[in-house]
């Protein structure tokens, strides 16, 4: 894989991955979205679709990473951190990219839902408040994650748990079938890892489990011309972004122990 295929690909599939992620949670949560109220069962299996679509478009040009944390797993494991950056880069354009679609997918419903008194009555900071980037505010969680209790130690240590189970299940793929790993229903497979890491290991903090996918969304968050929009929780958002790289290099590590 040429750079330039790489960078492409990561682009494309993590634009996807993040569209229709994002997009489940803004029709789960928007007012005068047909799906609101839907909850989190349709959540969890929005975004294992979502990574069910974006790496089947993206694995013939990139092999269809889609997460910073998957490729230092794989440079872990391999020894060979060459691409890394491309890879990197690719990711956290196209999570910015599906970010921006997905809102104007949803433009109308975030104008209702912002204009409700009802839904922004938590984004109205007074003097007290002396960092109001700080503070999630009420459309934030269809873009980033955040956490139910706020406890350093416990949402770091989600991350790197959920993380970890992810990047293993895919490591792990290659061992089987006689070594020739699973093909086009490993991607199938590891989109129902997905769907299950968030039924099991979601509750705590949204299962971020992929850095640029909570980061790129956020920083759009914070450029959009949203009214009413709140803070984009600056102050947590180095957890989801720490968190699932630890967990990464764990689970390479493990692997190498373990199985190579």
């Amino acid at each position: 894989m040429s750079s330039s295929d790489i960078f492409i690909g990561e682009t494309i599939g993590t634009a996807l991955l993040t569209l229709l992620g994002g997009g489940v949670c803004a029709a789960v949560t928007l007012k005068s979205s047909k799906a609101r109220n839907a909850g989190w069962l349709a959540i969890t299996f929005g975004w294992g679709f979502a990574v069910l679509i974006a790496a089947y478009v993206s694995a013939p040009l990139s092999g269809a990473h889609l997460n910073p944390a998957v490729t230092v797993g794989l440079a872990v494991k391999t020894g060979d951190w060459g691409d890394t950056p491309v890879y990197f880069a690719g990711q956290l354009l196209g999570a910015m990219l599906g970010a921006v679609v997905m809102w104007v997918t949803y433009y109308g419903q975030f104008r209702a839902h912002l204009a409700d008194p009802e839904h922004i009555r938590d984004a109205k900071l007074g003097p007290e408040d002396p960092h109001p980037h700080d503070v999630a505010g009420p459309v934030l969680g269809i873009f980033s994650t955040g956490p139910e209790i706020r406890n350093v130690v416990q949402n770091l240590a989600t991350e790197i748990i959920g993380t970890a189970v992810l990047i293993l299940a895919i490591l792990t793929q290659g061992l089987q079938d006689g070594g020739k790993g699973l093909g086009v229903i490993g991607v199938l497979i590891t989109s129902f890892v997905v769907v299950g890491i968030g039924l099991s290991l979601g509750g705590p903090t949204g299962y971020a489990i992929n850095p640029v996918r909570d980061l790129g969304p956020r920083i759009v968050h914070a450029l959009l011309p949203l009214p009413n929009k709140g803070g984009s929780d600056w102050g947590y958002s180095w957890i989801p972004v720490v968190g699932p790289l630890i967990g990464a290099v764990l689970a390479g590590g493990l692997y190498n122990i373990a199985f190579a």
